[in-house]
């Protein structure tokens, strides 16, 4: 069901098929993340469907080779992380609805017909799901892109910040994965919305971190800002920490590069818990606006940079 119909190819035939050489098909096949074995029939009508897709933006002039194959890795990389939380989430569900069919020992029927059955249901709204929230994301992204380009198409002036929990490798160590799903799920949902709310966009997450970016800084301050408020009105998680930088950035297939983001990361690691910490280019973009006041610290010391400027930001409001 999920393969479109039975492996009947070997790298040769379907390269073969496909009009390429085994050599790029196995390259595109590992940038998408999936083991190659000449040996084996393994490829499907659907996989030289995929395949002659991908051959095709190179033929046609639409990207060349090495750009194909990092548009490859990037799709294998964000879908792979996708499919591993759907699959979570369905296998939740369906020992859920195993144990409410045939109790706690289910017979070896009962198991492969509820997952038959929870499959059929899922696997087609998601897919649905999936092609409409991309296109939502690419609209978005495609109206974002014509915001802070320099002459080099691949850099953008950004505001880019990332926010930390704090200790959380001493809380975490003693949770079992129920609990540290009940600490992380809060953290992500409040940060997504947090970010959204105020213009930006989450990069990405990483367990304890979320990194963020904003077209302007007045967007990322409120932001960094609305998440130190967040986390103050949820006890249960633990203190962050934010900081934040603004400058050009390099953007890649989603992600971030360059000094804007190793400063912004720096910043966080050094921010005292509950505060957020910008660099002196972020505070010259808001220089006369009362929404925000800053704090100017001494130069620090950190990895990569001998003495970074860093500024408190606080929301005027609430120091008024």
């Amino acid at each position: 069901m999920l393969l479109g119909g039975p492996a009947r190819y070997s790298l040769d035939q379907i390269a073969d098929r496909v009009g390429i050489s085994p050599q790029e098909a196995s390259q595109v096949w590992m940038a998408l993340g999936f083991p190659v074995d000449p040996a084996v029939a393994m490829f499907t009508d659907d996989d030289v469907a995929a395949l002659t897709l991908f051959g095709g933006l190179v033929t046609d002039g639409i990207v060349d080779a090495s750009t194909q194959l990092a548009i490859a890795r990037s799709l294998g990389h964000s879908m792979a992380r996708l499919a591993e939380w759907q699959v979570d989430v369905v296998a939740a569900h369906m020992i859920d609805k195993v144990r409410s069919t045939g109790g706690d020992h289910p017979s070896k029927e009962t198991v492969e017909q509820v997952v038959r059955s929870v499959a059929e249901q899922t696997v087609p709204v998601l897919e649905k799901l999936q092609t409409f929230t991309w296109r939502r994301h690419l609209a978005a992204a495609a109206a974002r892109s014509r915001e802070g380009y320099e002459a080099d198409s691949a850099t953008r002036t950004l505001a880019v910040g990332f926010a930390d929990m704090v200790n959380y490798t001493r809380l975490t160590r003693h949770m079992d994965s129920a609990e540290l799903r009940s600490l992380l799920d809060p953290f992500e949902s409040a940060a997504t919305e947090t970010i959204t709310r105020h213009g930006g966009w989450l990069i990405k997450t990483l367990g304890d971190e979320v990194m963020f970016a904003a077209n302007n800084a007045a967007d990322a301050a409120r932001i960094a800002l609305d998440l130190q408020k967040a986390r103050g009105a949820d006890k249960e998680t633990p203190d962050l920490r934010v900081g934040v930088a603004y400058g050009p950035v390099l953007q890649r297939f989603g992600d971030l590069y360059g000094s804007v983001v190793n400063v912004a990361a720096r910043l966080t690691g050094v921010a005292r818990p509950g505060t957020v910490l910008v660099d002196s280019q972020f505070a010259e973009e808001l220089d006369g606006q009362r929404d925000f006041v800053f704090k100017s610290l001494r130069p620090v010391r950190v990895r990569g940079f001998s003495r970074l400027y860093a500024h408190v930001l606080r929301d005027s409001a609430t120091t008024s």
